[in-house]
């Protein structure tokens, strides 16, 4: 199922444990990591097929995880023709994704790899918020820089002191607040008043 303009309708899923690290996956026989992620049904809702996706990549089911949020739009990215199935080439450009950060509320035991008959991960970590990109394959690189900041506001601030601070002061708009997340050039990930 493409759309007019050669994309197809997927989700990613950024999964947090308790204190907010991220699910990472290595694809099955590779040296890629990655985010679980796939394609969205014909007849589904992208909330549908991320639990779907969950429990066919990662073996949760909706009672493990609690959704935080979701990118506003679709985050788009083109794949290179050489990695595009001879038949589709001309047709097929890339994925139009909808991102969901969720909060793992089960145990990592609940995780199973091989769920499906069809297993996408060989083995997982837990990793930093803001994964190495660089193990990532090329093209998706983008996407998930934005899937990330985006969603960045949304993640459970922990108990973080900021020693900067002092008490009753108010944080000025460039100022990421106390137990906020950065971006890695070290701006804030929440918009100023």
């Amino acid at each position: 199922m493409l759309d007019r303009e050669g994309f197809r309708p997927n989700v990613g899923i950024i999964l947090l444990n308790s204190r907010n690290q991220v699910f990472w996956g290595k694809r099955l026989r590779t040296h890629s990591w990655q985010f679980p992620q796939g394609g969205i049904k014909y007849g589904e809702t992208p909330e549908q097929a991320m639990y779907r996706e969950l429990h066919e990549e990662v073996g949760l089911r909706p009672e493990h995880v609690k959704i935080l949020a979701r990118t506003r739009d679709w985050l788009r990215y083109e794949v290179p023709e050489h990695y595009i199935r001879r038949d589709a080439r001309g047709h097929y450009r890339g994925q139009k994704q909808i991102w969901f950060l969720l909060k793992l509320v089960g145990r990592d035991s609940d995780m199973n790899l091989r769920a499906t008959d069809h297993p996408e991960f060989d083995a997982w970590r837990w990793n930093d918020y803001w994964v190495p990109l660089d193990v990532v394959i090329e093209f998706k690189r983008d996407v998930y820089q934005m899937a990330l900041t985006e969603l960045a506001r949304y993640v459970p601030r922990g108990n973080v002191h900021n020693r900067y601070l002092r008490s009753g002061m108010r944080t000025h708009r460039h100022e990421a607040p106390a137990g906020e997340l950065a971006a890695p050039d070290g701006a804030p990930t929440t918009p100023g008043p």
